[in-house]
């Protein structure tokens, strides 16, 4: 066959009949050959065709993350850049802009005892030029001005009485006050507006210095700055064990984790709070390793509110709800970019129950009423069944699991965990969302931004045991400078808390 060229010329129909004459084995090997060179371009075409689905796959997954924001992911808002402006979840309420009625502003008020009156004389008219010295004042208009003086630093000198008992004959001392322990040292409230700007306002230590120096005249020195913080925190070890103590006995926790740097590798903080108590944790792991470490979650039995991190789920000794504010989300990039209309559904459904509890005097609703939700909520997962089928199971068997996807797998969720999405409907307690952790890690995060990283484990234990107790006292409506001014002279947290 080969010697005839058969691969690589047409044949006239007269030399084809002339080849089917003389050699009887033509067809046959003819045959053969069409056969092979067919199955080897189907085994390309195949192949062709799984590179190009494998392709296609891995730019739409591109395409994917590209297109992820705040809006519709959980990457933060820092993330997004100079990209298009995002929508907003939120629907326009409807009311006028600025204070609502019933709302407590901060406006500036009238001082019934100003500091310093000064008189402002009225000697000649305005409008004649008379002289109007000697005429009788007959009522004043007020106005006041609120400003601060330049701050002035105050020294203490203590001065020791120095006497010869005359009944022992010996030489001795009046004792100091307990906290004045040095020949010259800083104060109290001093140290506490350290901690006020490094701690709380996340000043890094040389700007906080120059501060003093601008604004107080007092030199300080970095390795003072550090030494006060660390004071501080070991004053603060009281208050761990009554903080989680605070929190086992609250009927609603909400926890959150964030990576963090610590001694050059990532690390976790762990957030547990709620509105009156918040606590903060680093550990080198994320899952139930730390969970367990901390202590909290294991020996809670109330409700947990959190962003459907699978460790959390392990722990059935309490109850779940998961944070809608996530599912809102994730569903709002499958309808965006993936044109699942059952995401766009289940959006419009989770947004109409929220307004609804909302506007309830319970803050939850009747049981009529659930029942209507909760038959839509059905009817939308079960037309998510058919927009978003599993995958296909290949011929070829290969190890793990198929990839079943971000669709896919958030259906299953709205799936199996029905009662922890909509339990903010059935319960007053508990929130839509998760947005209390939250904000109470953002500053955490903040603070990683600034900084960078914590250089030790023990300096990261430090700055989250002071910003669990400045972020509790907040909560608890309490001054924050003499908050930190009571730690040098009690350590019972129920002096400072009551």
């Amino acid at each position: 066959m080969k010697d005839k060229n058969l691969n690589d010329n047409f044949f006239s129909k007269e030399k084809f009949h002339s080849l089917l004459k003389t050699d009887p084995d033509f067809l046959s090997q003819l045959f053969t050959e069409l056969v092979e060179q067919n199955t080897n371009l189907f085994k390309l075409t195949n192949e062709q065709q799984k590179t190009i689905e494998m392709l296609e796959s891995k730019i739409k997954e591109l395409e994917a993350h590209l297109n992820k924001n705040s809006h519709n992911s959980s990457k933060p808002p820092s993330s997004d850049g100079l990209k298009k402006k995002t929508k907003s979840l939120r629907k326009k309420s409807g009311k006028m802009n600025g204070g609502q009625k019933g709302h407590h502003g901060k406006t500036l008020k009238s001082n019934p005892k100003p500091d310093i009156i000064e008189t402002i004389k009225l000697d000649i008219c305005p409008n004649c030029s008379n002289d109007l010295s000697g005429t009788p004042v007959i009522g004043t208009e007020n106005r006041q001005v609120t400003d601060v003086k330049k701050s002035e630093v105050e020294t203490i000198e203590y001065q020791a009485q120095i006497k010869e008992c005359g009944n022992c004959n010996s030489i001795v001392t009046a004792k100091f006050p307990e906290n004045v322990n040095s020949r010259i040292q800083y104060g109290e409230n001093l140290k506490a507006y350290i901690v006020y700007f490094r701690n709380l306002n996340f000043i890094p230590t040389e700007r906080a210095a120059e501060i003093f120096e601008d604004i107080f005249g007092v030199p300080l020195s970095e390795g003072t700055i550090y030494n006060t913080v660390n004071d501080i925190g070991s004053k603060l070890a009281p208050f761990e064990k009554w903080i989680k103590e605070k929190l086992l006995q609250s009927s609603i926790l909400h926890f959150d984790e964030t990576g963090i740097r610590i001694e050059k590798k990532l690390h976790w903080i762990h957030n547990i709070s709620n509105e009156e108590y918040t606590f903060y944790a680093p550990h080198k792991n994320r899952g139930e390793k730390a969970i367990k470490y901390i202590g909290i979650l294991p020996a809670f039995n109330g409700n947990v509110v959190h962003d459907y991190w699978k460790s959390y789920l392990s722990f059935e000794n309490c109850s779940h709800s998961l944070c809608n504010a996530h599912h809102l989300r994730e569903l709002t990039f499958l309808y965006e970019e993936e044109k699942l209309e059952w995401a766009g559904e289940m959006i419009k459904l989770l947004l109409e129950i929220k307004e609804k509890v909302d506007k309830s005097p319970m803050n939850k609703l009747e049981e009529k009423d659930s029942l209507v939700y909760e038959n839509r909520y059905d009817m939308i997962v079960q037309k998510g069944s058919h927009e978003t089928p599993p995958p296909e199971q290949n011929n070829v068997l290969k190890r793990g699991r198929k990839k079943k996807g971000k669709a896919l797998c958030l259906l299953e969720r709205f799936r199996d965990k029905k009662q922890m999405i909509l339990a903010f409907m059935h319960y007053e307690d508990i929130p839509f969302d998760n947005n209390q952790a939250e904000r109470d890690i953002r500053m955490a995060k903040l603070y990683q931004k600034i900084s960078g990283c914590f250089r030790t484990f023990q300096g990261a234990e430090t700055f989250l045991l002071i910003r669990s107790y400045l972020s509790t006292v907040k909560k608890q409506g309490m001054n924050i400078i003499d908050s930190i001014v009571k730690l040098f002279h009690t350590q019972d947290m129920l002096e400072i808390f009551g």
